[in-house]
Parts: C-alpha cells; sequence; structure tokens
C-alpha cells in the first residue's frame, strides 16, 4: 500500500493497475478495509484501481473527535485521494459505509464520478424513507443506535472479540481473522464506530438524485437493509440505473459474491 496525504490524515492506499487506465476507487465498510475487495480485484483487469483504508481505518487517519466522521469529510477524504493521485474522473463503488460515500460523490460531486457501483446500501433518501415508513427497516437498522454508543467497542472485543466475530456469519476465517486484528489495534475499533455516532440527518436529507450510471446491488440476505429501501432507490436516480438482487448471500457481498460482483463491476465500468 501507498500512503497518500489529504490535509492532515495521511491514508494507506492499495493502487493496482495501469495507471493510463480509467480509474475505479473501492470504497469498504464497516468493519472491513481495503482487504474486502482482495476476491474483486482480479476481475477488475484494465483498470487502475484504487482502494483506501479509509478515515479510521488508516492509522494515520484516526482523528478523536466524533464530529470529524461526519459524512462530508469521508467524502471530502475520497475527492482529496483523488485529487493527489491527479484523477479527474473515477468509477466509483461502495459497499456499506463506502456506499454511503459512494452516493454524495455521484450525488453531489458528478463531474468526478463516471459510474456508481452501490452495494447494499440504498440511496440515502430512500433510506431515510425506508426508515421512517417500513417497520421491517426500522427493526433492522435498530443496532445503529448500540454502535454509536461510547464504549462500544469494548462490547464487541470481549471475550476474544465474540460481538465482532458474530458479525460473519459464514465469511472464511481468513476474513474474519483480518478483521479481528485490525480491529484489536489500540483505538482502531472505537474509531470505525464514530462513523456511526457522527451520522447526522441533515447531512443527508438534502442529498439529490443521482444523475451517472447506477449499478444497485443487494442480497436478500442482508440483516441490516431492507427490501422496501433497495426498491424506493430507482426513484432517486435519474441517469442509467440497474438493480441486481443476490439471492441467498449475506450482508458481506465483497466477500462472499465477489466472483458474481466483480464481473457486475467491470461490465458496468466498461
Amino acid at each position: 500500500a501507498m500512503r497518500v496525504n489529504v490535509e492532515r490524515q495521511s491514508f494507506d492506499v492499495q493502487v493496482t493497475g495501469d495507471p493510463e487506465a480509467p480509474a475505479i476507487l473501492l470504497l469498504h465498510g464497516f468493519p472491513q478495509s481495503s482487504h474486502c475487495w482482495r476476491g474483486v480485484l482480479p476481475h477488475l483487469t484494465g483498470f487502475q484501481v484504487i482502494a483506501p483504508d479509509q478515515r479510521g481505518y488508516s492509522p494515520d487517519a484516526r482523528p478523536q473527535d466524533v464530529e470529524d466522521y461526519r459524512i462530508p469529510h469521508l467524502v471530502a477524504d475520497a475527492l482529496g485521494i483523488l485529487d493527489a493521485l491527479g484523477i479527474e474522473r473515477a468509477h466509483v463503488v461502495g459497499h456499506d459505509w463506502g456506499a454511503s460515500v459512494a452516493w454524495q460523490l455521484g450525488a453531489r460531486h458528478p463531474s468526478r464520478v463516471r459510474t456508481l457501483t452501490a452495494l447494499s446500501v440504498p440511496h440515502p433518501r430512500a433510506f431515510m424513507s425506508a426508515l421512517s415508513t417500513d417497520p421491517d427497516q426500522r427493526a433492522k437498522s435498530l443496532y445503529m443506535r448500540e454502535f454509536a454508543g461510547e464504549g462500544y467497542d469494548q462490547v464487541l472485543l470481549a471475550d476474544n472479540a465474540a460481538g465482532l466475530r458474530g458479525m460473519f456469519g459464514g465469511l472464511p476465517a481468513v476474513d474474519v481473522e483480518h478483521v479481528v486484528d485490525r480491529a484489536r489495534e489500540p483505538g482502531a475499533l472505537a474509531a470505525w464506530l464514530r462513523w456511526y455516532a457522527a451520522q447526522r440527518r441533515e447531512d443527508l436529507a438534502d442529498t439529490p438524485a443521482v444523475d451517472v450510471p447506477t449499478l444497485h446491488v443487494w442480497s436478500d440476505q442482508d440483516v441490516a437493509l431492507g427490501l422496501a429501501g433497495t426498491l424506493a432507490t430507482a426513484e432517486w436516480v435519474t441517469g442509467p440505473y440497474r438493480l441486481e438482487v443476490l439471492a441467498g448471500v449475506s450482508h458481506w457481498i465483497p466477500e462472499q459474491a465477489a466472483d458474481t460482483v466483480g464481473p457486475l463491476i467491470a461490465e458496468h465500468c466498461a
């Protein structure tokens, strides 16, 4: 991984492929890192692929203040990484929290985004409407309040990280152990959880519709994200839009369905 400086933060960024080729920016979710894309990368030949460890995940981009994890800062990090690498426009792909950042890039900075691929997470306005009207989504999102609570990192790390391990049903041990090892670095998991503590309605409530070509991938065994927000997303994309539903796949799409989603991403970006 190379180091990329953006203002006062220094990000660990994996950069692979042809520097002259079109760029794909891969934005991971919680509690992952750029490691989550390892099964997807072999499908993205013919591109320059940029996979950062985002704010809180890169050890030298780990501020202490919750306010520093509000979504505009996370979006600015992604743009700053592209700027530092001299990339004017990129295909943007995000999973989980990384998809939340990706939607903001597509909605608010379309001149920087060639195409958008959102894994698991709907357009923020679709998600907010599902939260207010759909009992299923409300129930699925209850965990967010716990995750935002002070000291919840210690709850997840207790008993040999039983709580953290329990999130990853069916994932290969190598992926789970990678996350657990990183989560045990002093202050790491607490920083990752600040993404939840920093959520503000006002940062999302005015998110515009997205006009760039958009691929939305949702898996029907996702414990966190339901069908209502997924289906409502079409209302918030004015550009070409495609929804792909992965049957029998959990929330962990990049790891569990790399051989399905990798070719989908490559095709969308071509």
